[in-house]
């Protein structure tokens, strides 16, 4: 399996056809889906996937799947994603993650998007990364503090507007000067 960013227990790479039914699966899981608004039909995780190898070519980087590499075990995703949608934090690249829930409570997501946070001041050379979720979504906030991402506000995400449960979502950032400047 060829990955494009590796920690010690995940590989990170683009999206198969292979990654479709596990994907699907996690998005039928009502407990995964928790903090988004709906449950996702076997096409529209296909369509999902369609828009992460699209995003891939367009920007050498995406959510990208995410392998145990012990078993070469699907896992979900974690990666990065230009966001356009407006918000005071947007346009801007947002570092997100989602693991089915088996891989839950094991360290992967920090680990995942620790390793992508790098990649995206290294690798990618980007100046700034938010990660973005929905306020009560407190397992994906101490996945950004872990990370060291520092909070940056709440806003009204326009794509959760019409859903009561997401009245507000919360923002976290971290600049690659900040990463200089720990180094220098």
């Amino acid at each position: 399996m060829e990955y494009l960013i590796r920690s010690q227990r995940l590989g990170l790479r683009n999206w198969e056809q292979s990654d479709l039914i596990p994907f699907a699966e996690m998005g039928r899981d009502p407990e995964v889906m928790r903090y988004l608004p709906k449950l996702l039909s076997l096409d529209e995780s296909e369509a999902f996937i369609e828009r992460m190898q699209h995003h891939f070519v367009t920007y050498g980087y995406c959510y990208f799947a995410v392998d145990l590499l012990e078993t070469n075990e699907f896992i979900g995703f974690t990666g990065l994603m230009q966001q356009p949608w407006e918000s005071k934090f947007t346009p801007a690249v947002d570092m997100g993650w989602r693991l089915k829930r088996s891989a839950w409570g094991k360290g992967y997501a920090s680990e995942a998007a620790a390793v992508c946070l790098h990649a995206a001041f290294t690798a990618f050379q980007l100046d700034e990364v938010y990660a973005f979720a929905a306020q009560g979504n407190t397992a994906s906030e101490k996945v950004m503090q872990k990370i060291g991402m520092a909070y940056a506000g709440t806003f009204e995400h326009p794509k959760l507007a019409n859903d009561d449960r997401f009245e507000y979502c919360i923002a976290y950032r971290k600049q690659r000067s900040e990463i200089n400047a720990v180094h220098a």
